[in-house]
């Protein structure tokens, strides 16, 4: 996507591990009972839903709508089973590759993202026919935005998450994820009014705000992008688990502005919190290249190297670093392959 620093934004997977939404819904809500055996599927159904059991709950949704082929609340409801089956998939499948690629960059495996992108499409499709029948809910429309969002279709997410808020403007996630999706165009203040009414609904939420911050940031506004980093840091203080986003995106913009000092305590806090992080090794690697501590930033950007072999840019950084130190074997290894991985990704 051609947005300054849009590979410096959360990643798609990291979408996949925060799509675990509340269960409450229109379509999850205990059906209007009748007699008869199809009526008690969709209400079994709704009740598998409800248990996270969404292979058993695709089941029986789909021999209900099989007599109910009208049933706008059938439909609905296989929407979202399909739509979590996807984030169910990951964890059961793809942790141990997703936990590499949590922070990082790439991509899932190709088996994953055909069955990804599969689910995500049935799942629009159900809300589809649901919609012939009955008013979507706000949720609903949320759901089908996330599908879009999961497609790449920033345009489409962006549609359905506007129409969910007009139909509840109180829903922070919602706001949230328009945030991420307008930040993905290039709409960067209107990023930070979304990032700014998911705030005012749910102060302190730090993910927002370093969101907040990587906004002003590609507006080149940095005092402010600084101070939005420092309060999503501040107000993680008192929790037991920390993001270390926030941490990374101040390191990385001090770097940008030629403070490394000020960028290693920073940078070496987020690696504290979470260790297999490229982008921190990086960070910090180009802090202490910038303070002429080569051999330490020798050890971060090999570190880097080591979660992230096929990013050019990592090589080409290294290269210098090797050669500072006069060790020209290994600088002219990494300036070969900096040139090979960057016609190799210009060729793709």
């Amino acid at each position: 996507m051609p947005v300054p620093g849009i590979k410096r934004f959360l990643p798609l997977l990291r979408v996949l591990l925060c799509l675990m939404l509340p269960i409450a819904s229109s379509a999850a809500a205990a059906p209007s009972q009748s007699s008869g055996q199809t009526e008690t599927l969709l209400s079994n159904a709704t009740a598998l839903f409800q248990q996270g059991n969404f292979t058993e709950a695709d089941r029986a949704v789909r021999q209900y709508l099989q007599n109910h082929p009208d049933s706008a609340e059938g439909h609905f409801l296989l929407g979202h089973i399909l739509f979590r089956e996807i984030s169910a998939k990951w964890l059961q499948e793809g942790k141990a590759e997703g936990e590499a690629l949590l922070y990082n960059t790439g991509d899932l495996s190709g088996s994953l993202v055909a069955y990804r992108d599969a689910k995500a499409k049935e799942s629009l499709a159900e809300f589809t026919a649901g919609a012939k029948y009955q008013v979507p809910s706000a949720l609903d429309l949320k759901i089908v935005a996330l599908d879009y969002l999961l497609l790449k279709d920033n345009n489409d997410a962006d549609h359905w998450l506007t129409r969910s808020l007009q139909a509840d403007p109180s829903d922070p996630q919602a706001w949230y994820y328009l945030g991420r999706t307008k930040y993905a165009k290039g709409q960067f203040p209107e990023a930070i009014e979304a990032f700014a009414q998911c705030l005012r609904l749910e102060p302190r939420n730090s993910k927002a705000e370093t969101n907040v911050g990587l906004s002003y940031e590609a507006l080149e506004r940095p005092d402010e992008a600084i101070q939005a980093f420092q309060n999503a840091i501040a107000w993680q203080a008192e929790t037991s688990t920390k993001d270390p986003e926030p941490f990374i995106e101040l390191g990385h913009l001090l770097v940008n502005q030629n403070q490394p000092e000020k960028a290693v305590p920073y940078l070496s806090q987020s690696i504290a919190i979470y260790s297999n992080i490229s982008k921190a090794h990086e960070e910090l690697g180009k802090a202490y290249s910038l303070l002429k501590r080569f051999a330490e930033a020798q050890a971060e950007l090999e570190k880097a190297i080591e979660l992230t072999p096929q990013a050019p840019h990592l090589h080409c950084l290294l290269a210098p670093v090797y050669r500072k130190q006069g060790l020209e074997e290994k600088a002219k290894a990494e300036s070969d392959r900096c040139a090979a991985l960057s016609g190799a990704h210009s060729t793709s």
